[in-house]
């Protein structure tokens, strides 16, 4: 299924098969993605009893720590697919354009059942008191939230900021859900390594080494780059990393 018309210019369509069990999430985290799993597949009975499955989510967090994933990873295991919106097609220099694009991805939202991810969303939720503001962004962030309001709990909205304190404090009341994503403890670092190199036979790597580099300073997701020191100042390099594991730095 692929977006026509106007869509096509406004939605990225993907068919992920991504799991939870392909991310390496806190307990706390992982628990409130299984319960928006768990109502979404159990909808049809929460709504013959008055009650909504959370359909609105909002993923906040440095980049790099899993957002964009979640929310193929709840598309794959809904068996659903994922929608994109395409900010560059979606904002507009004419004033009232953003505003009808915003209403023709809700109509998608309603009309066809799926995972619709809005990232980098403080692009289009910044708060309305900002010096910088004019009368079109709120707009804008007014016709968000009235659609917000309206979206059916067939399909899930799901936002993704690196930016929450840029957010309209009013975008906090309206999702059912704020899931807030952090940089690994040292332990998770050494849980997504294990995972990316599971074809690999890592017997010979010395796992507790591994775990003192990444514990040295604090992680930040973007400072495992090949540089002899850490981007940002910050976090174990993949030099220090890959010496941790007897492997060569080249």
């Amino acid at each position: 299924m692929q977006p026509r018309g106007e869509l096509s210019s406004l939605l990225t369509a993907g068919y992920p098969d991504t799991q939870l069990d392909d991310m390496t999430l806190d307990s706390e985290l992982r628990a409130s993605l299984d319960r928006v799993l768990h109502e979404q597949r159990q909808r049809a009975r929460l709504e013959r009893f008055g009650f909504t499955p959370v359909h609105r989510i909002l993923l906040s967090g440095p980049p790099g720590t899993g957002k964009s994933m979640t929310a193929a990873a709840l598309a794959g295991e809904l068996k659903l697919p994922l929608f994109t919106i395409r900010l560059d097609g979606l904002i507009s220099r004419f004033m009232g354009e953003t505003a009808a694009k915003l209403r023709l991805v809700f109509d998608a939202v309603a009309q066809t059942r799926a995972v619709y991810l809005f990232d980098e969303f403080d692009a289009l939720g910044a708060e309305r008191a900002a010096g910088n503001d004019v009368g079109e962004a709120r707009r804008i962030l007014n016709s968000f939230l009235l659609f917000l309001d309206e979206a059916p709990s067939e399909s899930l909205v799901v936002a993704g900021t690196n930016h929450h304190q840029l957010l309209d404090r009013a975008l906090f009341r309206r999702f059912d859900m704020i899931a807030t994503y952090g940089p690994p403890t040292a332990d998770e670092a050494v849980q997504v390594i294990q995972r990316r190199l599971a074809g690999m036979d890592t017997g010979t790597v010395r796992w507790d080494a591994v775990t003192d580099s990444a514990s040295v300073v604090p992680w930040r997701a973007t400072t495992l780059t090949p540089r002899s020191e850490p981007a940002g100042g910050g976090g174990p390099s993949l030099a220090r990393v890959k010496t941790a594991m007897g492997m060569p730095r080249r």
